[in-house]
């Protein structure tokens, strides 16, 4: 049983997403252990609640220095037991400690085709504002195991998704929500719990 902690920072409609999945079967052989979020106002805490799991709030704003917020962070995923953490907009860096201490068991969604529209800076709405003044046909959806650097971890899944002439940034933003994060982060949590894929040379690969 591959036992997952999720870290978000807002509403948490991924983190439903994969409640959701696990509840009807579409994540199998896992269990959602505990969901972090940095911002006690986060709504994300409240879904977690009212699906029955651990929830906790470390925020950096309770701590006098970084590295002390690091390590609380550190400490509340190992304190959790999880095998894999779920960053579902989660807009806080990691530490590279953490990345060290978990070698492609830290996963991340992002709202655009990976390389475009990623690294520093592109997060939210930005992601879909640069698209659309891009001018770009297609957007979608990325999930990537995480690395030291921002977005260039190994790819697990994409979706493409459809750019419209009548698109805004926050109509682009729920369109790749509902029709591309929402369906590959359950499905790459459901390939990592099943054990189905590796990462060789830095590239992901099915077995």
């Amino acid at each position: 049983m591959l036992k997952v902690a999720v870290l978000v920072s807002g509403g948490g409609t991924n983190l439903q997403a994969i409640i959701d999945s696990v509840a009807n079967g579409t994540i199998t052989n896992t269990k959602i252990v505990k969901v972090i979020s940095n911002n006690k106002n986060a709504f994300a805490l409240e879904r977690a609640k009212k699906a029955g799991i651990a929830a906790e709030c470390i925020s950096p704003k309770d701590f006098d220095t970084r590295d002390e917020f690091n390590k609380a962070l550190i400490q509340g995923v190992e304190d959790s037991g999880a095998d894999l953490v779920v960053l579902a907009g989660f807009l806080v860096v990691i530490p590279k400690e953490m990345i060290a201490k978990y070698p492609n068991r830290i996963i991340n969604v992002h709202p655009s085709l990976i390389p475009s529209f990623c690294g520093t800076g592109y997060y939210g709405l930005k992601v879909h504002e640069a698209a659309l003044k891009r001018g770009v046909r297609v957007s979608g959806a990325t999930v990537h195991f995480v690395d030291e650097g921002t977005d260039t971890g190994p790819i697990i899944l994409q979706k493409a998704v459809e750019v419209l002439d009548s698109d805004t940034p926050e109509i682009l933003q729920k369109r790749i929500m509902e029709r591309a994060e929402w369906i590959i982060l359950p499905r790459a949590i459901d390939l990592i719990a099943n054990d189905r894929i590796y990462v060789e040379d830095g590239i992901v690969k099915t077995k």
